[in-house]
């Protein structure tokens, strides 16, 4: 009988790659042995020629669903050894390539027996099998076997010993395996005593009776309330000290979220994936959810239960009422890193909620939600974190297997990546390097996932900027420095992602980036590759004064512009009183700081320019999180938008006493009259009949659909906004009095 050797690399640790191979031997009635090397899976298969060419062919076109298998190698051995079984035997260690499998979400079986009263882990909160469970967030050290993992700590019962060393069960092989016998405990931090599922009832309870519950989940704490409870929203928010940034939502099934959100082709799929992420849905206007949820926002991040501890949340069986929706928002002060362990929950979080329920399962690395917005029919990453972190990112072309380097993040936002050899693994999602509580959980995400990939970075790479603290925390490292331009390592970044090794023009506009040229970038053009880049082009520079207030008060880089492209204090004035965008006196000392050069420097920054066009129009002239400006901006031009279609306008109403479109159209705009869309078909959005232009077959198919299916949609009518015709009258762009014409406006202080 024929004897081969294989190698099987990828995705092949954590996901019950090992069970898979030795039930596909005893399919194929091959003998041999499988070994978890950390780098791959080592396979000895021995047989007929015929059922060797099966038994491989099966196990490249039929894996574990959680497994992903990017390459295998396999070689006939001429040796004389003889296997009379095939065996799962002893993982062991080798140096090499190194794919860490993320934290996966509950499966649908395990979710079954956790509801079965008949099943022996019914309502055990930290049920899993070889397709689902904590992965990352639990892992020492690799190869990834028990032992290496904080569920080490908690010894096998006989019963789920025998399942893991049985073949035929679905825990065969699965390292965090355990029961309601074995395995961790959930309790009340400020009250020990209360246990298990007493203490999962009196956080039911809590949440039920408008209080808020720090939670313990899969890589770090969460703050939840009711989601329908204005006042216990408005209390987190204030608690928080969040007043207007949107709050992230778990509810208990798709039946909940297609009540309260608007569901488009393929969002279901990534909402009940086994990644489980946040994911930004369209809110429905007939919505219960508290509007404190996102106030003024038209979407809501909603996430499905991907732990047992959050199904049992919402379905325990205790025969009370409980809400379908909660507020499932990161558990850390604003500014600081999500909370991991009871410690730092205490310290962070006790001032700001009523109860906290955690259990004993250490969690190693924290990992933050998901976040993924919807574009063009597909979704689109916004924070790539649990579910996602570490998977890496290959690239083409030689790479050294010895090469290590570091890049250590943004300031915000921050997320560090370390590449080896040809791979690229950024971590899970770290936060804003502002507070330093968030700068040592970069340094401690840092030391342990260079542990768990084998690897020693031997360069780090950091933001140009010298005051950032990536920069500082970069340079304690000891190591050599490699300082990189912000928007060009945003373009290098798309270039990894997408393993484009030609050199490209890419656009880069975001809030603030420190400029070769010592000045603020952030609307850039620039020709780019591996090697280097060279500036093609950027948005008009302008004066950003106030220093680091410019970037929180939008009103303040309005001024500037004003000043820029007028020269005149007295028209800046003028505008300013009709405007409201600030005191006389802090007009003066804006003047003042762009005459003298005193705390100003010139910028391009497109996140300013979006911040400055909002407070122009009454929109926000101060933000208190980052881009809130430039989001709410967002938000009225797609409702703008909405209210055209073939030039008609569809809005009425009030106008805010802010508003500068006040000035120009007076208290109120007035709806259209019937018929203005001259023969289109009609529709419902926000509470108004819309016209919608002729032929246009979605109109069509919506008003003759279910009430509650009449939503708008992107007509493509609506794709351009001509001049308002002579028939639909109603609102037309404001005239910008007193500014130059672009052809001749004047460029930004010097």
């Amino acid at each position: 009988m024929a004897l081969f050797h294989s190698k099987v690399y990828g995705i092949v640790q954590g996901v019950g790659f090992r069970p898979f191979v030795s039930r596909l031997a005893g399919e194929f009635n091959i003998s041999g042995s499988v070994c978890n090397k950390g780098p791959y899976v080592e396979i000895f298969a021995q047989g007929p020629t015929e059922s060797l060419k099966q038994f491989f062919k099966a196990l490249e076109e039929r894996p574990p669903e959680r497994s992903a298998i990017l390459k295998v190698e396999t070689e006939e051995v001429q040796s004389g050894k003889t296997f009379h079984t095939f065996e799962i035997i002893e993982s062991e260690k080798e140096a090499g390539e190194i794919f860490v499998s993320p934290d996966i979400a509950t499966c649908d079986k395990c979710r079954a027996e956790l509801f079965d009263p008949h099943d022996r882990r019914y309502l055990h909160p930290f049920i899993n099998c070889t397709a689902c469970g904590p992965r990352l967030t639990i892992l020492d050290s690799m190869p990834y076997d028990r032992e290496r993992t904080s569920m080490g700590e908690f010894p096998m019962c006989e019963k789920c010993a025998e399942e893991y060393h049985s073949p035929a069960t679905r825990r065969y092989d699965a390292q965090p395996v355990c029961c309601n016998d074995c395995g961790p405990e959930l309790y009340l931090i400020n009250e020990p005593q209360v246990r298990g599922t007493e203490a999962l009832q009196r956080a039911r309870q809590c949440l039920r009776q408008g209080g808020i519950v720090a939670i313990k989940g899969i890589g770090g704490f969460h703050l939840s309330c009711d989601a329908q409870n204005s006042a216990a929203v408005s209390r987190l928010r204030q608690l928080k000290h969040r007043p207007v940034k949107p709050f992230a939502l778990m509810m208990k099934d798709m039946a909940a979220v297609e009540r309260e959100c608007n569901i488009e082709p393929g969002q279901e799929t990534v909402l009940t994936g086994h990644q489980k992420p946040i994911l930004l849905l369209k809110r429905r206007m007939d919505s219960k959810l508290a509007p404190e949820i996102a106030p003024g926002n038209p979407k809501v991040g909603v996430m499905l239960p991907y732990t047992p501890l959050h199904m049992l949340l919402f379905a325990y069986p205790d025969g009370e009422d409980f809400p379908d929706s909660l507020v499932m928002t990161s558990g850390n002060p604003s500014g600081a890193p999500i909370c991991r362990s009871d410690e730092d929950a205490v310290e962070a979080l006790s001032g700001i909620c009523d109860l906290m329920l955690s259990h004993n399962r250490q969690i190693r690395l924290r990992a933050d939600d998901s976040v993924m917005d919807w574009l063009e029919g597909q979704p689109y990453m916004i924070r790539r974190s649990r579910g996602y972190a570490p998977l890496p990112f290959m690239l083409s072309g030689a790479f050294s297997k010895d090469a290590a380097v570091l890049g250590i993040g943004g300031e915000l936002k921050n997320t560090f990546c370390l590449g080896k050899g040809n791979l690229l693994y950024p971590s899970p999602y770290i936060g804003d390097m502002s507070d330093l509580r968030t700068v040592q959980a970069l340094q401690e995400s840092i030391k342990r996932m260079a542990e768990l990939l084998e690897t020693e970075p031997k360069m780090v790479a950091c933001d140009l900027h010298p005051r950032y603290n990536t920069t500082a925390a970069a340079k304690e490292l000891g190591l050599p420095l490699l300082p990189l331009q912000h928007h060009y390592a945003h373009i290098l970044s798309c270039l990894a992602e997408n393993d484009c090794q030609e050199p490209v023009i890419g656009v880069s506009f975001d809030g603030t980036g420190y400029g070769t040229d010592s000045t603020i970038w952030g609307g850039e053009i620039l020709k780019a590759d591996y090697q280097g880049f060279e500036r093609l082009g950027h948005i008009r520079p302008f004066l950003q004064t106030g220093g680091d207030k410019a970037s929180r008060e939008g009103w303040r880089i309005a001024v500037a512009m004003l000043y820029g492209l007028t020269k005149d204090q007295e028209q800046v004035r003028e505008l300013n009183q009709k405007l409201n965008l600030c005191p006389d006196k802090e007009l003066a000392a804006q003047f003042l700081m762009a005459d003298k050069h005193i705390n100003a420097i010139k910028s391009t920054s497109a996140g300013r320019l979006f911040d400055a066009v909002s407070a122009l129009l009454g929109i926000r002239q101060s933000s208190t999180f980052e881009g809130e400006a430039s989001m709410y901006l967002e938000f009225a031009a797609e409702a703008y938008e909405s209210r055209f279609c073939a030039g008609t306008v569809l809005f009425s109403g009030r106008l805010p006493s802010s508003s500068p479109l006040r000035a120009a159209y007076g208290k109120t705009l007035r709806r259209p009259p019937a018929g203005a869309a001259q023969g289109g078909s009609r529709h419902r959005a926000a509470g108004l009949q819309i016209p919608c232009g002729p032929g246009c077959p979605d109109c069509r198919s919506l008003q003759a659909g279910p009430p509650e299916n009449r939503t708008w949609h992107r007509c493509p009518l609506r794709r351009r906004l001509p001049e308002s015709p002579a028939h639909a009258p109603y609102i037309a762009l404001p005239q910008k009095r007193g500014l130059p014409s672009a052809e001749t406006q004047p460029g930004a202080p010097q």
